[in-house]
């Protein structure tokens, strides 16, 4: 589920504009005119335009987003009285002789501030810049070409402020996505078993965490190994929390004993119930592996077949032909199980059809598809490859053959059972059992 993006705003110049002309908004009230702005020099070429506001009222109405800076004298009248949603330590009852400079801060927070006051008030110029200025100036000994520096330096301050508060917002942001990702994504219940487990996941929307495919792998206390993949239609941030509702929901189901048929016509009324749009539908298949490891039930919601690989065999679909329709497009619609024979060792992957439906090269019309991706894992097969290594060169190739990234979410399950290892394992655990002199209350080794 992506963390939601922040809406489009407008930005100031002070955040675009560079070697450009510049803007200054000058608030001052000086009743005696004894106070001008100098003449601002134009040693780069770019010129300043300059607005004058004599009071805080006038200045909200000119300061808009091409102010790249504001000059604000500190002798301007401040608010008759601080605002009701100002913070403590940021309103005037903190810094009542900033009293003014704080209202601007708060009007033009992504302006550039320059603070303007007396010579012999250095105090509370240096104060102005601790509370939020980009630095200050005094009065007297201003100048032109002092002035268009300060405004300058003023603004590509701000800018670099803004630019590092942006980057410490996206640390924060991602930082923030990798816990909500690792929150959602599944942790694999298989303590226990004899099998090695590999997931791959990668969401076809941009900067998304999840989409709408959804995985889960349970051993249950009887020592069946329980999988699942399933694949919500759709691909916005609504069907990527009913995929994740749904793998809860199964897991849960699993727990609570239900299989075949039964688990899945009770997901598709949890499906029924949480789904937006009565078009939304889900596609599943569902794994029972015998204790044994030798032998597993199968069900299929319009979802393609796993493909398995015996030891020294070519990978191959497994034949299921009278699967049953996808959650949610048919009320009361049964889904049958069937039995299938793993053998000894072996090598099962379940995926979504993301990974089957891109192109077999760029710019062509076919698409991959169910064979493709058989010849495709042989070949990765015989380089010896397995587990995670397996799963990263199959996803990798299919963006290749593709042209480019896959547009639609990707899932792949892996499930290996190697009979050899099993049997070594064995062998270790019955040599390293407590011989008849070691006490009774010594464990013996998990298997």
């Amino acid at each position: 589920m992506p963390v939601p993006v922040p809406q489009q705003r407008a930005v100031s110049a002070a955040e675009t504009t560079h070697g450009a002309d510049l803007t200054l908004l000058v608030i001052s009230d000086d009743p005696a005119g004894t106070f001008t702005v100098p003449e601002l020099p134009s040693t780069t070429g770019a010129r300043v335009r300059v607005r004058t506001a004599r009071n805080l009222t006038e200045a909200g109405r000119l300061l808009t987003h091409q102010v790249d800076c504001v000059l604000v004298d500190l002798g301007v009248a401040p608010p008759a009285a601080p605002r009701a949603d100002s913070r403590p330590g940021d309103d005037a009852s903190a810094h009542p002789e900033l009293a003014t400079l704080q209202h601007v801060l708060r009007i033009a927070p992504r302006h550039a501030v320059l603070a303007l006051t007396a010579e012999d008030d250095a105090e509370r110029a240096a104060e102005a810049v601790r509370v939020g200025a980009q630095d200050y100036l005094f009065r007297g000994e201003l100048d032109g070409r002092l002035l268009s520096r300060a405004i300058r330096y003023a603004v590509e301050r701000k800018r670099a402020d803004i630019a590092q508060h942006q980057l410490t917002e996206s640390r924060l942001r991602a930082q923030e996505n990798a816990r909500l990702e690792r929150g959602l994504l599944p942790t694999p219940l298989l303590d226990g078993s004899d099998l090695e487990f590999a997931a791959h996941y990668r969401p076809g929307r941009s900067r998304a965490l999840l989409g709408g495919d959804f995985y889960d792998t349970v051993r249950t206390p009887d020592g069946t190994v329980h999988a699942m993949i399933g694949d919500v239609c759709g691909h916005g941030p609504d069907e990527a929390a009913l995929g994740v509702e749904l793998r809860i929901a199964w897991r849960a189901l699993i727990l609570a004993g239900l299989c075949g048929d039964e688990l899945l016509s009770t997901l598709q009324q949890v499906l029924e119930h949480e789904r937006q749009s009565e078009e939304i539908f889900a596609t599943l298949c569902t794994v029972d592996i015998a204790p044994d490891g030798r032998h597993a039930g199968l069900c299929l919601a319009g979802h393609p077949a796993p493909l398995i690989a015996r030891h020294g065999r070519a990978a191959r679909l497994l034949p299921y032909e009278d699967g049953g329709p996808a959650l949610g497009l048919l009320p009361g619609a049964r889904w049958p199980r069937r039995q299938v024979q793993l053998g000894g060792s072996w090598s099962l992957m379940m995926y979504t059809d993301g990974l089957i439906e891109g192109r077999v090269a760029a710019g062509e019309s076919r698409r991959l598809g169910q064979d493709g991706m058989v010849a495709m894992i042989n070949g990765q097969l015989d380089r010896g490859l397995g587990g995670e290594e397996l799963l990263e060169a199959a996803v990798a190739q299919a963006q290749e053959l593709n042209g480019g990234e896959l547009t639609d979410d990707v899932a792949v399950l892996l499930l290996e059972r190697d009979e050899d290892r099993i049997r070594r394992r064995g062998r270790s655990a019955t040599h390293s059992r407590p011989g008849p002199g070691l006490s009774a209350g010594v464990q013996r080794p998990p298997l």
